[in-house]
């Protein structure tokens, strides 16, 4: 799923190419997508841009006459600039948004669309659809430090909630953590105050160097390599390759479509995090620490 860096990077392109542009046509080839029904989107053809925003993971497109369009591209949404009028053509293809200079191609490569697309109109409308997290960047340590203890989860839960944390996914919760040098599943009532502020610096520095190295790669083009997989991370698909820090195998666990990626000795003290349904299969076979693993995967 597309992340803060990544929607950053979007809501530059996007800024740089429409905001100013009228838009011709907005061309939907997927009935799953447009969620809403009034205002009808044909009302906003011929409509200007006004700005391009961000709300947590999702895009908004503002118009003139207090018109916004509320993308969530979900885990397999893509965009993709692509020559004036271009074919919607492929299951992927489920959207085109045409401007005199250009259209705005939506994808999506996945079994199920998932992705979203509403239109409101209004302030109060458009907030709903705000889930409410604190922009990392513009709040103190001590908002970070009550909004992460605010209730009992794991790390890994409480950093990737959008009600508590703008922006933030599955891959940079894993490289803030090893930035931190904090488990994934430690759980936030067990901080201690100069654990939560290395992870509230941690969090910032991670995120501005993805933010900032991502804005390098692109330069003036259009972001068309958006992936949750990038080299040059620490541990985020990292399977047993090696940690950058220590060089000790990069663990996993996984859960649902998600996974947990951590480097047992820079943050856990050595010992493997259970992986639900394998423990649950091996019992006392499961390792218990990562000397232990590594002899077995040896053998």
């Amino acid at each position: 799923m597309p992340e803060l860096p990544d929607i950053l990077l979007y809501q530059q392109a996007l800024a740089n190419r429409i905001v100013g542009e009228r838009l011709e046509r907005a061309r939907i080839a997927s009935p799953f997508l447009l969620r809403t029904s009034d205002p009808p989107v044909t009302d906003l053809a011929g409509r200007r841009v006004q700005e391009i925003r961000r709300l947590g993971k999702r895009i908004v497109f503002g118009f003139d006459g207090d018109y916004f369009a509320v993308l969530h591209l979900m885990i397999a949404g893509r965009l993709h600039w692509k020559p004036p009028g271009v074919r919607i053509a492929g299951r992927s293809n489920l959207a085109a948004w045409d401007f005199p200079g250009g259209s705005l191609l939506l994808t999506e490569a996945a079994t199920k669309h998932r992705a979203s697309l509403h239109l409101v109109r209004g302030a109060a409308a458009l907030a709903a659809h705000d889930p409410g997290g604190l922009d990392v960047f513009r709040t103190t340590a001590e908002q970070f430090r009550a909004a992460l203890t605010r209730e009992s989860h794991t790390l890994k839960r409480a950093l990737t909630d959008p009600r508590l944390f703008d922006g933030i996914g599955n891959a940079y919760s894993d490289e803030i953590l090893h930035a931190a040098r904090l488990s994934p599943l430690r759980l936030t009532a067990q901080l201690t105050p100069e654990e939560t502020d290395r992870l509230f610096q941690a969090t910032k520095r991670t995120l501005e160097h993805w933010i900032e190295r991502l804005r390098l790669e692109a330069g003036n083009g259009f972001p068309e390599k958006v992936t949750a997989f990038r080299t040059g991370m620490a541990v985020h698909g990292r399977f047993r390759q090696p940690c950058p820090v220590c060089g000790s195998p990069i663990q996993r666990i996984r859960y649902a479509e998600n996974e947990v990626n951590y480097c047992a000795t820079c943050q856990t003290g050595g010992r493997l995090l259970a992986d639900r349904s394998l423990s649950r299969l091996l019992k006392e076979d499961w390792p218990r620490s990562l000397d232990e693993w590594e002899e077995r995967v040896g053998r």
